[in-house]
């Protein structure tokens, strides 16, 4: 309304203008012309100036996404260990073991014996590649906190890393990568890993569920990097009527220390007995899809019938560590 007013005033101030300078006693004062000159551009600048903010008001108010991740719950336990949450999804890729040798870098062996330790029935000449779609929330230590992201890959567990055929490292190869984190983009590239900043759907979550879908409980992740074709990663899961692969076997895969280009590890100790893994948020067998072009794959790939967990669960994590201090983790 007020913009109205000042339309109607523009207009009129020119003929006010005209009517007044044709008066017989205004014709001399050069200071009246002027005067109607500074006021018509007070007035002109008053009239855009307010349809600009009028512009602003009409715009929607940005969105806060907020997680519905549960809070940490051991923090205050281990203030001067870097501690978190981590909420998403673990699904296991079958993938040739062949394959599997291909892609691996050839000085790193393969412990096929500790993995069908925990899976007697995994079919032969197979291997268990692991999917992870992770919102890591709520991430401190000393006090200090980085703002929440998320996180996927395709990672390869049961590498022989130190050549002493017992000792299981996680070789983790390509990440895509919350964009804008730096902190935690320069963490993970610090370990050589191929890091791609990108886009989450959703943005500040680990999944969202699928309302249309005719399986209730579904839901759906993906990341798609800045760069445009450089890497992407969705996935789309269902409750599964049961668990196809033992907790135990996630356990141990999970918290194998974790490597790049060998140089360091991260150690990371997932916790599968605090408060965000127990009822009623739980463990959730599921069973979905995942489409990935990510290296070291080459071109696109999808897995139909992988199988997984839905879960949340707290971690403690060691950085940067030299990965020979970990000879006969976990063994025995």
């Amino acid at each position: 309304m007020f913009s109205t007013y000042l339309d109607v005033a523009l207009l009129c101030h020119p003929i006010l203008a005209f009517l007044t300078i044709q008066h017989p006693k205004m014709r001399s004062k050069p200071t009246n012309l002027q005067y109607y000159f500074v006021s018509f551009l007070s007035l002109l600048f008053l009239r855009y100036a307010c349809s600009y903010y009028f512009i602003l008001l009409d715009q929607p108010a940005p969105t806060v996404c907020v997680s519905k991740d549960q809070p940490n719950p051991i923090a205050s336990l281990y203030p001067g260990n870097a501690t978190g949450t981590l909420n998403g999804t673990i699904g296991v890729i079958p993938i040739p073991l062949t394959l599997a040798r291909q892609l691996i870098p050839p000085q790193y062996g393969i412990l096929e014996h500790a993995y069908r330790s925990l899976l007697p029935s995994f079919p032969q000449g197979m291997y268990p590649a692991i999917v992870q779609a992770l919102h890591d929330h709520e991430v401190q230590a000393f006090g200090f906190k980085i703002p929440d992201f998320s996180r996927t890959g395709i990672e390869f567990p049961f590498i022989d890393l130190l050549h002493d055929n017992s000792t299981s490292f996680k070789w983790a190869p390509s990440l895509l990568m919350t964009a804008g984190n730096d902190v935690a983009l320069k963490g993970a590239m610090d370990y050589g890993t191929n890091t791609f900043p990108s886009t989450f759907e959703p943005g500040c979550d680990a999944y969202r569920t699928v309302s249309n879908s005719n399986k209730p409980g579904t839901t759906f992740f993906s990341a798609t990097s800045l760069k445009s074709g450089a890497a992407s990663l969705s996935a789309l899961f269902s409750p599964a009527k049961y668990e196809v692969f033992p907790l135990d076997f996630f356990k141990n895969f999970t918290n194998q220390p974790t490597f790049a280009d060998g140089k360091t590890c991260d150690n990371m100790i997932r916790l599968f007995n605090t408060s965000v893994t127990a009822e009623p948020y739980g463990i959730e067998p599921v069973k979905g899809t995942v489409r990935a072009h990510l290296p070291p794959f080459t071109g696109e790939q999808e897995w139909t019938n992988v199988y997984g967990l839905r879960l949340d669960t707290s971690f403690i994590e060691n950085n940067y560590l030299p990965c020979e201090n970990f000879r006969g983790y976990g063994s025995g």
